[in-house]
């Protein structure tokens, strides 16, 4: 943490102060997802992963998305309300939905009863329904590589902040979105206690990671286009999970400050960056993409990530000194 009159403030500021600039524009601006839409149906936690148990989840959320597809379509949003009813196919399955706020979506990739091998995928900025297609493309080509015995869940389990903007610069929304990821991690490794269950954190979803993984039961955590996690240091996030990290050489967040700056009535940044050697993560090879390419189809990084999800070392690995 850096204190407002420390000599390191004068490196920082101009980059904080063109990402502030930046932003300005956007603050205050309607999200773009603002669509009306019920209250869901409450449900009790999962105690039991049978098949009957997750039919029954599946289909509470089915008729929650309903109920927003016919609100959408009564408020005149005929796109979302499309987009709503295809989600709402049976053969889908989502252990929560809530289409309130610019919606949270829960999808599960896979046979979650019997997979060995579960990954929680926590997307970064400006993810909403409008934008959820790209989050699903990326689990299902994670789904993909990992293969049989394993499960990919989708987590937009919280309010995302838009890219470019000064929520983007602070842990504002991701210590909302930690709350939820703790408490459905813990909801999960309770009623599969022997599966290896990884956190594949993107861009600001890996800050929501690292806020929530402290004293979490999961074996791995995979930080990719990280802005950092508002630690220096992997012995900060009090993890026993493996944590990793990659980063495509052309990806964007390589230029932002890593550090954190307190001002007066806010602190900016999110510490070290974490494929720095003084990090002390797992470093593991991203090949050449950029900030969105991290699950395209054939690319070194899914192959990788999904290896360390599996339980395989990633090639081309080396570790931070």
């Amino acid at each position: 943490m850096i204190d407002i009159n420390s000599p390191r403030l004068r490196r920082t500021l101009p980059a904080v102060a063109i990402a502030a600039s930046l932003a300005m524009p956007v603050v205050g601006a309607a999200r773009p997802a603002a669509v009306p839409a019920p209250a869901p149906a409450t449900t009790a936690p999962l105690t039991t992963m049978t098949p009957a148990a997750l039919a029954a989840r599946y289909a509470v959320s089915r008729d929650d998305i309903r109920a927003a597809e016919r609100v959408a379509g009564d408020h005149g949003d005929r796109w979302r309300a499309a987009m709503l009813s295809a989600m709402a196919d049976p053969a889908r399955r989502f252990l929560s939905f809530d289409g309130r706020d610019g919606g949270r979506a829960v999808e599960v990739f896979g046979d979650l009863e019997s997979a060995e091998d579960v990954a929680v995928l926590v997307p970064g900025g400006d993810t909403h329904l409008d934008k959820y297609g790209l989050l699903r493309a990326g689990a299902l080509r994670l789904r993909q590589a990992l293969g049989d015995r394993s499960a990919v869940i989708a987590w937009l389990g919280y309010r995302t902040p838009n890219t470019v903007s000064l929520a983007s610069l602070t842990a504002a929304h991701a210590d909302d979105g930690a709350v939820a990821l703790r408490t459905f991690v813990r909801e999960l490794t309770t009623v599969k206690p022997a599966a290896r269950v990884s956190l594949v954190c993107h861009s600001y979803g890996s800050v929501v990671c690292g806020r929530a993984v402290p004293g979490l039961d999961v074996d791995h955590l995979v930080l990719i286009g990280s802005p950092g996690v508002t630690v220096d240091h992997v012995g900060a996030l009090r993890t026993r999970a493996a944590v990793w990290a990659g980063r495509g050489s052309r990806d964007w967040v390589a230029r932002v400050p890593h550090t954190r700056v307190r001002l007066p009535f806010v602190t900016l940044g999110f510490g070290a960056d974490p494929v720095s050697p003084g990090f002390g993560a797992r470093v593991f090879a991203a090949g050449d993409g950029r900030h969105s390419d991290y699950f395209k189809a054939g690319s070194l990084s899914l192959a990788n990530i999904a290896r360390i999800v599996s339980g395989r070392p990633p090639v081309e690995a080396r570790r931070a000194a």
